[in-house]
């Protein structure tokens, strides 16, 4: 019996060891808190860019939206004018229009 008491104290002190608390030095614990500080500043910024991309996203649909408006104003006025004055092109500077035949 003694030989099977022995066995469980050993076990029991090894088990101690694993569970054992070890006071982290300040400097351990800076540099973690360091890290952790790093790290939340990094997912803030991607959160940042982020939005910034979706916004940007958003803006760029708009353009695109008057881009194709404008190009349709563009069209529109150009089919008036050549079924007007016809066929010719349009000097902005002196704004006369010159017919092609």
């Amino acid at each position: 019996m003694i030989f099977i008491a022995n066995g469980f104290i050993q076990k029991f002190k090894y088990l101690l060891k694993m569970s054992e608390q070890i006071k982290l030095s300040q400097e351990e614990l800076d540099s973690i808190k360091q890290l952790q500080n790093q790290q939340q500043t990094l997912i803030g910024q991607f959160g940042q860019i982020e939005y910034q991309v979706q916004l940007l996203e958003l803006q760029k649909d708009q353009l695109v939206e008057t881009m194709g408006e404008l190009q349709k104003e563009e069209t529109k006025t150009g089919q008036e004018l050549t079924q007007k004055y016809g066929n010719g092109t349009v000097d902005l500077e002196s704004g006369t229009f010159t017919k092609t035949e």
